[in-house]
């Protein structure tokens, strides 16, 4: 890697750090390059404004939870069933990573209803969202066409359903320290198969 590349990715991860603790509005290009050991006239080098290095944090943000649940499920094997659960607790086991920074997930929603960033946000969610829908309903339609799961099945819908769900199972999490997601995703996701199925 490249130095100014490095330099870069130490003031989006420094940046996610900062926003993390003290919300969007509370942060401060100043403190953001005291977080990376730079001057504040660097982090201008590299981002034109506050609202393009959230919005590069939110990338990041993004690449760091999604890595690894974007590749085609099908390849993974297993049934289609087997396919949801281990997506599933694959989604669920990314708490511990994420739990510390969850908080810039508010900021990135809070973000999408804000004025100045609203159209940027609500584009890239829209994108995010119809993409992991389709990698979903790939794995439901799959167990339809293979006649694992009901034929009458509308895979769009559950699959919908399924990341609304999982969005939800984080939010719980953050607001309560006690709730366990994985385990309530497992149950979960048990009730949706024997429902596919029968």
């Amino acid at each position: 890697m490249n130095l100014k590349k490095d330099k870069e990715n130490r003031i989006v991860a420094a940046a996610a750090i900062v926003f993390a603790q003290r919300g969007y509005s509370g942060a401060s290009i100043a403190e953001i390059a005291v977080q990376a050991g730079i001057g504040k006239g660097t982090v201008y080098e590299y981002f034109n404004s506050k609202e393009d290095l959230f919005f590069a944090v939110f990338e990041w943000y993004l690449y760091r939870t999604s890595n690894g649940l974007t590749v085609n499920i099908s390849a993974l094997g297993g049934s289609a069933a087997q396919r949801l659960e281990a997506l599933n607790d694959t989604i669920m086991n990314l708490w511990d990573e994420i739990k510390d920074i969850f908080a810039l997930t508010m900021e990135f929603w809070a973000a999408s209803s804000a004025s100045v960033m609203r159209q940027r946000f609500q584009d890239a969610f829209k994108t995010l969202y119809q993409e992991f829908r389709e990698i979903v309903s790939a794995v439901i339609q799959d167990g339809s066409d293979r006649g694992e799961f009901r034929n009458d099945v509308d895979a769009a819908a559950v699959a919908a359903a399924l990341v609304g769900t999982w969005d939800a199972l984080f939010l719980q999490a953050w607001f309560d320290p006690e709730f366990q997601p994985l385990d309530t995703a497992q149950k979960f996701l048990k009730v949706v198969i024997r429902g596919l199925i029968t």
